[in-house]
């Protein structure tokens, strides 16, 4: 298969927010217990954080973390997760059926985040609680001092508050599985004095105000739109969520789904605009993709209900997988210009890049691969590829591209990068990538992953899915010619 790439300055989508790198830790099974925390592990620290997970979690560059849910939040008093730790209750979590002993929260995960050098995205319950527990958590986390609040926090030991920017305000609150579940009036209504009363209380701050839970949402589209028409001015970022999986074992119709994926952001960018245009203002809602990857592997698995930090939601993922993963990570690139913010859930354990033995060893999963690639070498801003390759036709799509690519320029650092997923099973693709106006760049690293059967998956004891490098592709001035193997992961950088 021939193909062709077309690569200008002029082809600026926009800046990429490096937040779009963003992660995700929920208290759900092992994301915390035993995941990010395990004091007593060999490779704990003096706060129990494991520092292995924490020295894989900076190789995949986080910019950001969501907190602490996800369906958790709808039903956490953060005020449980403070102070003395022999004090903490524990609660049964009605969200996953398990028991939180609430000796991890708040000041811990600030800890982790300055440990793994990383920021927070906390979300705040508009579930079962409501503005004002809203805002008094941003008073203990962000006020300087002199109040109820943030006296509390220096009494538990932190002097200095810890400046979280990013909000949440709450979680999929269209879902009937969500506790306090609403209506997008209701929850239009509580978001808004939510969000009013936290700015009050801190002005730096900014809100992602929940779009309903997935595309396939029975409330998608009329949610955001009634929603965003009653706290539009108040919001910052609308929420997107989206899992695929390979139910049908259709490993084409499943490497397409980026076509739904796409038409899902466009029409959340058209709702936040009809909502622009009917309030005649200038102010331009962007978006906050805050979950999304693949999830299907471990659906209904057993557990032992009321159990604390039980294996749940815990996919091994496999190389078919690590293709879909990165072509959701270029899907989401191709929209920078209204993508801020996107959080890969999650990031250990639960349907995470990164898995551990609880007591044991840690392995990287095979889409922790193109996630680090990405987050590495895809910074500065995306460019749109004019790009021409052959299409196939399946049982869910027609006219798909076999190629999926975006490309990115760093003009600080003189460096570009071609991201490509090629997903014929059968066939290369050999690329012609045109450079029009990037004098002096020459390729100097072809990183892929290839020649897996679809099917093959890393573990503790055989993580042998993994990248690798290849023959630096040949450049005739300014054209660049690449060999991308069937089924393939690929990365080219170049550089001036």
């Amino acid at each position: 298969m021939k193909a062709k790439m077309t690569l200008a300055k002029e082809f600026i989508i926009d800046k990429i927010d490096n937040r779009i790198y963003g992660s995700f830790i929920e208290h759900l099974g092992r994301a915390v217990y035993g995941g990010i925390y395990e004091p007593g592990h060999p490779s704990a620290d003096e706060d129990g954080f494991r520092t292995d997970v924490i020295e894989l979690v900076k190789e995949l560059n986080v910019p950001i973390v969501r907190y602490p849910g996800g369906n958790f939040v709808s039903g956490y008093r953060w005020e449980d997760g403070v102070g003395p730790v022999e004090k903490r209750p524990k609660r049964l979590d009605l969200a996953w059926g398990t028991t939180e002993p609430n000796t991890f929260g708040t000041n811990e995960f600030m800890k982790w985040c300055q440990k793994a050098d990383t920021d927070c995205m906390m979300a705040v319950n508009l579930g079962t609680r409501g503005p004002e527990e809203a805002r008094n958590l941003v008073e203990y986390t962000n006020h300087k001092g002199n109040s109820y609040w943030s006296d509390l926090r220096k009494s538990h030991g932190f002097e200095e508050p810890w400046g979280i920017k990013l909000w949440c305000l709450g979680n999929e609150m269209d879902g009937a599985w969500q506790m306090g579940a609403k209506t997008a009036t209701d929850y239009g209504r509580i978001a808004l004095e939510a969000s009013k009363v936290m700015k009050w209380t801190d002005d730096s701050i900014e809100t992602v105000l929940c779009g309903s839970s997935s595309r396939n949402s029975m409330t998608f589209g009329e949610w955001e739109a009634t929603s965003l028409g009653i706290a539009y001015d108040s919001v910052d970022y609308v929420s997107l969520h989206q899992y695929y999986g390979n139910h049908s074992d259709d490993p084409m119709s499943y490497l397409a789904s980026t076509v739904e994926l796409d038409d899902f952001i466009h029409t959340v960018i058209c709702v936040c605009d009809f909502i622009k245009g009917k309030k005649k203002t200038k102010k331009v809602m962007n978006l906050s993709f805050d979950e999304w990857n693949v999830w299907y592997h471990s659906y209904n698995a057993p557990f032992d209900r009321w159990s604390i930090a039980p294996s749940l939601l815990e996919d091994i993922y496999n190389f078919e997988d690590a293709l879909l993963v990165g072509s959701m990570m270029i899907t989401l690139l191709r929209h920078c210009d209204r993508i801020k913010i996107a959080c890969l859930a999650q990031l250990v354990n639960v349907i995470a890049p990164i898995f551990t033995e609880t007591g044991g060893g840690i392995f990287k999963q095979t889409i922790f691969y193109p996630f680090e690639h990405m987050s590495n070498y895809g910074r500065g801003a995306a460019l749109i590829p004019i790009l021409t390759c052959d299409k196939y036709d399946c049982a869910a799509y027609t006219d798909v591209p076999y190629l999926e690519a975006i490309a990115t320029y760093d003009e600080e650092k003189e460096e570009m990068a071609v991201f490509c997923v090629n997903k014929s099973m059968d066939d290369s693709a050999v690329m012609e990538i045109n450079l029009l106006d990037f004098e002096g760049f020459t390729p100097f690293e072809h990183i892929s992953m290839d020649g897996y059967d679809r099917k093959d998956e890393n573990s503790i004891k055989n993580p042998f899915v993994k990248p690798h490098a290849n023959p630096v592709p040949e450049a005739d001035g300014k054209i660049v010619t690449v060999e991308m193997k069937p089924f393939s992961w690929n990365v080219i950088r170049l550089r001036k």
